[in-house]
């Protein structure tokens, strides 16, 4: 997966290639679809919702920039995958996720994974964030919204970077919001397809 999937298609961070390498995926996918855990695509996990393809959790974690003590932020936890690999690059990793049934799977992955006690996981409305944990150095966001969501671009810390898929059903792109004195900085990517990031 790291050689064909993520270095050919130009991830080229080192310590993202390590992350990906280092966490085992098959254990954040249904029991059923373990054996096409590191195909290159997203896979259903139930409620309508994903695991993100290899190559878009890796594209997004590059994006972030991370160093290594970096309070994080993932939003739309999912199956857990993309908070354990942000586990293996940042300081702090706090996870939220709306439907209540997903995230205790989710909490079961990542204790199976060992990274229980390195991910802090949230119940609760993605689209808000989780203000007393902020201020984040980084926002992952693994839903698409219409635009990046004003409330958690405040809770961005400053030159705090968000990486938020953006748009509808007609086409999304992943975008890099910076937050800057003057206002957000935003740089448009590559195109995705994400599931809608839902408020409640």
């Amino acid at each position: 997966m790291v050689e064909w999937q993520l270095r050919r298609r130009g991830i080229d961070d080192e310590r993202v290639l390590a992350a990906m390498e280092r966490v085992p995926r098959e254990l954040f996918v249904p029991q059923h679809l373990r054996e096409e855990a590191y195909s290159d695509a997203a896979l259903p996990i139930g409620d309508g919702q994903t695991i993100s393809q290899p190559y878009m959790v890796a594209l997004i974690s590059e994006q972030l920039a991370l160093r290594g003590d970096e309070r994080v932020l993932d939003v739309g936890t999912g199956s857990g995958y993309g908070a354990a690999v942000l586990a293996e690059l940042a300081g702090e990793v706090h996870t939220i996720e709306r439907i209540p049934k997903l995230a205790e799977w989710a909490r079961g992955n990542l204790a199976a994974a060992g990274y229980a006690d390195r991910v802090h996981l949230h119940v609760g409305d993605g689209t808000r964030g989780v203000p007393e944990h902020a201020p984040f150095a980084a926002i992952a966001v693994a839903a698409a919204a219409l635009e990046a969501p004003p409330a958690l671009y405040e809770q961005l810390e400053l030159r705090g970077r968000m990486v938020v898929p953006v748009g509808g059903s007609k086409g999304q792109w992943l975008e890099v919001v910076v937050r800057t004195p003057e206002g957000p900085a935003v740089a448009r990517t590559v195109s995705c397809r994400f599931v809608p990031l839902v408020a409640g």
